[in-house]
């Protein structure tokens, strides 16, 4: 008799202990086949581990060596960060509220410069770059900042001609809110955003929470943070549903002009249905902004009882602290 229900909750097993390269079309799970076939027991279905291990290579799965699980410095309670971050965005998809993953995407030179990667073209034809593309702060470099809605896998990318900021990234997410979020989520009343532990939107970065406070007023509603914790960025769902096809759809392009990358980017699709939409940002981004004590301790901020410094809630304020 079919089991019907069998590969949706082998899912659902394996989806918190994912793990492998975005880069790459094969992921690898943590759990053993062992563990997978008792909890698929508890749940009511009758299956051996080889069955199991048939089911994961077909979702794309394959056996890897203990050692490749390591990546950067491992926090104690990496593991436990990210099974709070799957129940937390469950959750919220389950109440139908809206979540995003969100990053900052490799800077790139804007220039005739050479890509990686290959593309078709007639034979003897190659793209003609320039020969060198040494590290010059003066040229020209974009600044892609993606925001990646779960629940309708659609992207948005800010592509930025200035400096990569708390400032920046959070207009990044009020533009996505503002161009696709309210009008794919009408009812929403609470967002959730997983970010990576670093960069502009990194757990201690001061601007950051700053700035959230000024989109939760708009927004009207809280926005609730869940953190990577460190050395674990490329788990974060943006990187393998949306940049990874990003950088397949550019490689071997140079990226000569900001409306080319914005047209690359903005053309990426996949076969699960990603759509993207890309626009330019010519704002100024200054780095260095000091926030003091003061200001950030008027955020009306809620840590969670679980590692607070990674996950908290922003509430709107009724009205700007002076």
């Amino acid at each position: 008799m079919e089991d019907r229900t069998l590969l949706r909750d082998l899912k659902r097993l394996v989806e918190p202990a994912t793990r492998g390269d975005p880069m790459q079309p094969l992921l690898w799970t943590s759990r053993s086949l062992r563990n997978l076939v008792k909890e698929l027991a508890q749940r009511g279905h009758k299956v051996c581990p080889t069955v199991v291990g048939n089911l994961l290579r077909g979702l794309g799965y394959s056996l890897q060596a203990n050692y490749k699980t390591r990546e950067g410095s491992s926090h104690i309670d990496r593991d436990a960060q990210f099974r709070y971050i799957n129940t937390q965005a469950t959750a919220f998809l389950k109440a139908g509220e809206p979540v995003v993953s969100v990053d900052t995407k490799k800077k790139e030179l804007v220039g005739n410069y050479r890509n990686n990667g290959r593309e078709w073209r007639a034979k003897g034809t190659p793209e003609e770059v320039n020969v060198h593309d040494f590290i010059d702060p003066a040229l020209p470099r974009a600044v892609p900042y993606g925001v990646y809605d779960l629940t309708n896998n659609v992207g948005w990318v800010s592509v930025g001609t200035d400096h990569d900021t708390a400032s920046f990234a959070v207009n990044a997410i009020r533009r996505w809110w503002t161009t696709m979020g309210k009008e794919r989520h009408p009812k929403a009343t609470r967002l959730l955003i997983t970010a990576d532990g670093g960069g502009s939107n990194g757990y201690r970065v001061r601007l950051w929470k700053i700035e959230l406070q000024n989109i939760a007023n708009e927004l009207k509603f809280p926005i609730t943070v869940c953190h990577f914790p460190p050395g674990t960025s490329k788990w974060n769902k943006i990187e393998h549903r949306l940049f990874s096809f990003v950088s397949i759809n550019w490689r071997g392009k140079p990226l000569r002009t900001y409306r080319t990358i914005v047209q690359l980017i903005a053309a990426t699709t996949t076969n699960a249905g990603l759509k993207v939409r890309a626009e330019l940002d010519r704002n100024k981004y200054p780095k260095g902004v000091k926030v003091s004590d003061a200001q950030l301790g008027a955020v009306n901020l809620t840590r969670h009882t679980f590692h607070g410094d990674w996950n908290y809630t922003i509430a709107p304020r009724s009205r700007r602290t002076k």
